[in-house]
């Protein structure tokens, strides 16, 4: 979508920023494939998320269901925590992504991205109860899956099987579905210019566009 033009020192600019500071799509593929070679070679397990970090829920469990509920619990008995080549590879997605935003100074807190906003208002409990049931079913789906994005999608997938890949092509068929029926243009809608919503980054609220002048450093348009 087009956007309108902004004095400097507003979201465009910030906007232009986040697009410099990311990296092509080819050299990400790349870095991931010799990513996995290491992975493979180094620790003789593939690359992954959801098993480690449903293993690492068992410890957040402690408080409430105590050591002995935790180890009687069969999926936690069968997949317990542990400082493996996952859990490595775990936390090292989330370090290296707040690396990655603070050195390309791209960082920001948001409570309502601006899609959603545009098509569901500034909400923000709304946003997270969504964000909250979403991640349930994700984690319910990647577990009854045997692997998620990154242990179907790039693991299994680079390795040829044929489960894989049905979960790949499944993912992404489901995930075009959703986006059409969640984000759909309401009927009626309008995409000129004048009828764009303004986003406020810091507050996480909807604005109108006559507050650009006051909000200009920290306003972008969705």
């Amino acid at each position: 979508m087009k956007k309108p033009n902004c004095p400097s020192g507003t979201g465009d600019d910030a906007d232009r920023a986040e697009a410099k500071a990311r990296w092509h799509p080819y050299l990400v593929g790349i870095g991931i494939g010799v990513l996995s070679w290491f992975a493979f070679g180094l620790v003789n397990q593939p690359l992954g998320i959801t098993t480690s970090l449903s293993a690492a829920s068992s410890v957040c469990a402690l408080p409430i269901m105590g050591s002995d509920g935790v180890a009687q619990n069969a999926y936690w008995a069968k997949t317990p925590f542990q400082w493996d080549g996952g859990m490595l590879f775990l936390v090292g997605t989330f370090l290296g992504s707040l690396l990655s935003v603070l050195v390309s100074r791209t960082f920001r807190w948001e409570k309502v991205p601006a899609t959603w906003a545009q098509q569901f208002g500034g909400s923000a409990p709304k946003r997270l109860l969504a964000a909250f049931l979403g991640g349930i079913i994700i984690m319910y789906g990647a577990r009854m899956a045997g692997g998620c994005t990154s242990g179907h999608g790039i693991s299994g997938s680079l390795q040829l099987a044929l489960s894989s890949w049905t979960f790949f092509l499944t993912m992404f068929g489901s995930g075009i579905l959703t986006a059409l029926i969640l984000f759909r243009k309401r009927a009626g809608a309008s995409s000129s210019l004048s009828d764009l919503a303004l986003f406020d980054r810091k507050s996480g609220v909807l604005d109108h566009r006559n507050t650009l002048a006051k909000n200009k450093n920290r306003l972008y348009a969705i």
